[in-house]
């Protein structure tokens, strides 16, 4: 490996990703991978990296790299003032990169031409910190390699993309397996009201302080299948949004799922803001 970067400082969390772990579920194995997935294949594409090329997930900033060659990069996703976005720039060697907290969102995505190159765990290059695979977080001090540049590069080098909300959240959410273990009012209570996102959160999942559904029967489930986007009710009635690194299987009922399409946007919820779920 050819030293690239060095991490100067690595911010509050931040993790090596890229598409996940796939066909692993059989064996207790979860997919993880990015958080907001489009937001990180859209800072591949801008660099011209092949889809599912590894990145980095800097979660709130605080991200110090030095260059130690000339590399292109893109940054995606919450957007840090006073550094490039959603476009591509070169880091000349000797240069570094500054990533302050953002102003919106959570999760920041940087992705270098010819993807980071670190050992591969399962046929992949994400951190999983519920299951601990993948390559450690960041640490000072840390060298990071870099690919062969793709032969081919985009023919954009901006994307004009929204930057994460800062406000309310409002996100589709259809039944669950388990939609008949709660009442009708509770299933109401949770596609009426409105959830403040607890610190209690990470890559796992997001807990959500608001209205508790109101069960239809009671006990707990033998343990099955989970997804990211589920909605699963423990017995404290606080639901929990499952994102990359869910667990596989779960013993508490799920009583609705949010639409794949806008788990991403909730990937860059920040504890404090409001998520909204409404019926499909």
């Amino acid at each position: 490996m050819t030293r690239a970067l060095t991490v100067v400082a690595p911010g509050a969390l931040t993790t090596v990703q890229d598409a996940g772990r796939t066909g692993l579920a059989a064996l207790g194995v979860g997919r993880s991978g990015a958080c907001d997935r489009a937001s990180y294949a859209l800072a591949n594409r801008l660099v011209g990296n092949d889809a599912g090329a590894a990145a980095l997930e800097v979660t709130l900033g605080g991200l110090v790299l030095r260059a130690e060659r000339d590399v292109v990069v893109a940054l995606t996703g919450a957007r840090c003032p006073g550094s490039p976005h959603a476009a591509v720039s070169r880091l000349r060697a000797g240069e570094e990169l500054r990533l302050v907290a953002p102003e919106a969102g959570l999760r920041t995505y940087l992705a270098v031409r010819g993807g980071l190159d670190v050992p591969p765990v399962l046929a992949s290059r994400s951190t999983d910190v519920l299951a601990g695979l993948g390559p450690a977080a960041l640490s000072a001090g840390d060298s990071l390699g870099v690919g062969p540049a793709p032969a081919r590069f985009p023919d954009v080098d901006v994307a004009p993309v929204p930057d994460p909300a800062g406000g309310d959240v409002v996100v589709r959410v259809v039944p669950g397996p388990r939609r008949d273990w709660f009442a009708e009012t509770g299933w109401e209570a949770l596609t009426s009201g409105s959830y403040a996102v607890t610190s209690e959160s990470n890559r796992v999942g997001i807990r959500l302080e608001g209205p508790a559904p109101e069960r239809a029967r009671d006990g707990e489930l033998p343990s099955e299948g989970m997804v990211r986007g589920a909605l699963q009710v423990p017995p404290s009635g606080a639901p929990v949004l499952f994102l990359a690194d869910h667990p596989v299987t779960g013993g508490y009922p799920v009583i609705g799922c949010v639409v794949d399409a806008d788990v991403d946007r909730c990937a860059q919820l920040r504890p404090g803001q409001r998520l909204l779920l409404r019926s499909a």
